[in-house]
């Protein structure tokens, strides 16, 4: 019995009306509802009042480019952005990532492998999460059930990525996981060896837990197999 839900709603914000019709037409009999929007500036308020449980953004569109899209809306959407580019340049996975997405595919689309990325993430925000006790790491507390993160007792704003990577790294909390490790939990597949985005997460949970990206003392790395979260920040 398949009991995979059948209203996921995706907001798939692409110029290109061919690409995004046969995206469309393929995800709907997997129980998806999308919506397509095709310029940048107005996808800011689709995002923000529709709330979709996942956006597919382009990169390349009229209004307002993807990146700036996903900066705009990523304080208000909790919600997985996975971002599209025809460039295939890790620079533009740098980009977004450091505006906040939480994935990054490059174009030409293989609708299967989106539809795969999809469920991932519907996976991960589904608080199947076990009704677990928050959990502390000196003045860190990780909430999986709230998907919360404080420090001190002030909220740290993270995007549902970094919330899983920190999720896992306080789940082992003192106990190095190497780079595979992560890629197993995180991306469901091995680590290749090229793909930087554990590394930028980490970058960018440093810096929103107050570490030193100089001499880190929360998230530290152990050279030649990957990271620990220290349980003597």
């Amino acid at each position: 019995m398949n009991q995979e839900r059948q209203d996921y709603r995706i907001l798939l914000v692409e110029d290109d009306a061919a690409l995004a019709s046969m995206v469309a037409d393929f995800l709907a009999p997997h129980g998806f509802d999308v919506s397509i929007e095709g310029r940048g500036d107005a996808a800011v308020a689709r995002i923000t009042n529709e709330k979709p449980d996942v956006v597919v953004l382009d990169v390349n569109l009229p209004g307002l480019d993807g990146f700036s899209v996903c900066k705009s809306v990523r304080s208000r959407y909790h919600g997985a952005i996975i971002m599209l580019t025809a460039r295939g340049e890790e620079i533009d996975e740098v980009l977004g990532l450091e505006a906040g997405a939480d994935d990054y595919m490059a174009k030409p689309v293989r609708p299967r492998a989106l539809l795969a990325r999809l469920r991932m993430h519907l996976r991960r925000a589904t608080p199947e999460e076990q009704a677990s006790q928050p959990i502390a790491v000196g003045s860190l507390v990780v909430d999986a059930a709230r998907r919360s993160v404080e420090i001190d007792g002030a909220a740290v704003d993270l995007t549902t990525a970094e919330f899983d990577l920190l999720n896992l790294l306080a789940r082992h909390a003192g106990q190095t996981l190497s780079r595979n490790d992560i890629h197993l939990e995180i991306h469901g597949m091995r680590y290749d060896g090229l793909d930087r985005s554990i590394d930028l997460r980490i970058s960018r949970l440093r810096k929103k837990l107050g570490d030193d990206p100089a001499k880190p003392q929360r998230i530290k790395s152990v050279r030649g197999v990957g990271y620990m979260l220290s349980v003597e920040p």
